[in-house]
């Protein structure tokens, strides 16, 4: 029997390699620490745990996430699957049910006859035989330190805030409306809507910019992705910051005023029985008592039970230009392929493509072959390009976009843009598809 590949990590990542591996006939052992030791945001004993957002970002395949995502429904992602079918409203979004999307995707692993999950800490990189290396940006830090020692490389590394869950029924729909931006006042909308004057609002801000928050570490210093900025962060930048951010009210209309209001905080359905919100944009570091203070400043929400704090950790990742060969294995050490955000991607989409790259050239490597890899015209092509082509000095995790994507051949105005991206990545990804069929394709009856 052929020997089995090591994954190390049931994140996202991990599972989507191991999936893509087992499919193609390859037997995976799979290693997760969980529940026997947990990182400080995992909560779950369960594969594929989701702990910032449920969110997985735009669902649109004219915008470049929802293009992934695209690609990855045609390449058979495990993820995507457990996504779609698990999946509840979030306007043009695709939101998932945390548990139930987990618990599809463990269900999935445990039953495959080529996986084997192991639960227990691996704390030493292995020395010999094909690895995957996909612990996310949580790795422990015995197996980080082990990396940075093999590496000889300093790891980079920002912070990576977590937003608050509320409990619907806690809530005041009095006050509070269900709206999507843009939509008909009269239909129901995906969100809901707690509505600030302008006088709330500043005493808002002024109570965000005062409240206690968790310090660091004597040795961390705050580098935070922009993407992902705690609140309170935001707010330091200026009054209006948040009113032009994430609570900006443009495109919703209060129906007790018939007005737009000043400012609003956008809740977001978290499970299908639409029990549990999640406070959107409000990633936070502020301490648990300070939150439910200042929190419950917020109209509607004066009473609000929190089912989830927000909290703060540390996202790790390589310098991937410097240590990635365009098949993701480490130039040193071409036995182990790294995935995920480890690897310097960014965003819970782009870690599960990173995944899948990796399943997919090792399932070649695994046979002697050199996988072809994907066009940069394409979303998985330009994450990876990303990765290994960026300066090394310069270089930062990345969400998808299509400043990442080769330039389009021909004039566009800038509302054809996005859709001639769109039409150009899925040709030349079904095309790459194809070529991968061909040197590893997946077995029928597994």
């Amino acid at each position: 029997m052929m020997e089995r590949v090591n994954i190390i990590g049931g994140g996202l990542a991990g599972s989507e390699a191991a999936w893509q591996l087992a499919i193609r006939g390859i037997p995976v052992q799979l290693f997760e620490m969980k529940p026997v030791f947990f990182s400080p945001a995992h909560k779950s004993p369960m594969l594929g745990e989701l702990v910032c957002s449920n969110s997985l970002r735009s669902d649109d395949i004219h915008s470049a996430v929802g293009l992934l995502k695209e690609e990855m429904r045609l390449a058979g992602s495990l993820i995507l699957q457990a996504a779609d079918a698990t999946r509840v409203p979030a306007g043009a979004a695709l939101a998932v049910d945390r548990e139930l999307f987990a618990k599809y995707i463990t269900q999935k692993l445990e039953d495959h006859p080529l996986i084997t999950i192991q639960r227990e800490e691996i704390k030493t990189v292995p020395a010999s035989g094909w690895t995957i290396i996909a612990t996310g940006p949580l790795t422990s830090d015995s197996l980080a330190q082990a990396l940075k020692g093999l590496l000889s490389e300093e790891y980079l590394y920002f912070y990576d805030a977590i937003a608050p869950i509320v409990s619907a029924d806690s809530l005041d729909y009095t006050v509070i409306f269900r709206q999507s931006r843009y939509g008909n006042t009269q239909d129901a909308g995906d969100y809901l809507n707690c509505p600030m004057d302008q006088a709330q609002y500043e005493c808002f801000v002024n109570a965000l910019l005062s409240a206690e928050k968790v310090p660091l570490k004597p040795f961390e210093k705050s580098v935070y992705f922009e993407g992902c900025l705690p609140i309170e962060v935001m707010a330091e930048r200026g009054l209006d910051t948040l009113r032009f951010g994430p609570m900006k009210p443009v495109g919703l209309i209060d129906p007790r005023t018939g007005k737009t209001p000043y400012a609003v905080v956008q809740l977001r359905q978290e499970n299908r029985e639409a029990s549990m919100y999640n406070m959107v944009g409000f990633q936070t570091k502020l301490t648990w008592r300070e939150q439910a203070r200042v929190f419950r400043m917020i109209p509607g929400m004066e009473h609000v039970e929190f089912l989830r704090f927000g909290s703060i950790h540390r996202n790790t990742f390589i310098c991937a230009p410097k240590l990635l060969s365009p098949t993701l294995q480490l130039k040193d050490y071409p036995h182990i392929l790294l995935a995920g955000q480890l690897s310097g991607v960014e965003g819970y989409v782009e870690s599960t493509a990173a995944g899948w790259l990796a399943g997919v050239f090792l399932a070649c490597l695994v046979h002697g072959i050199l996988p072809p890899c994907p066009s940069a015209e394409t979303a998985h092509g330009a994450l990876l390009h990303h990765l290994i082509d960026s300066k090394p000095e310069r270089f930062q995790p990345m969400n998808i976009n299509f400043g990442l994507f080769a330039p389009l051949s021909g004039r566009y105005s800038k509302a054809k843009r996005p859709e001639a991206y769109s039409t150009r990545a899925l040709t030349v990804w079904r095309a790459f598809l194809s070529q991968i069929d061909k040197v590893a394709p997946v077995r029928s009856g597994l």
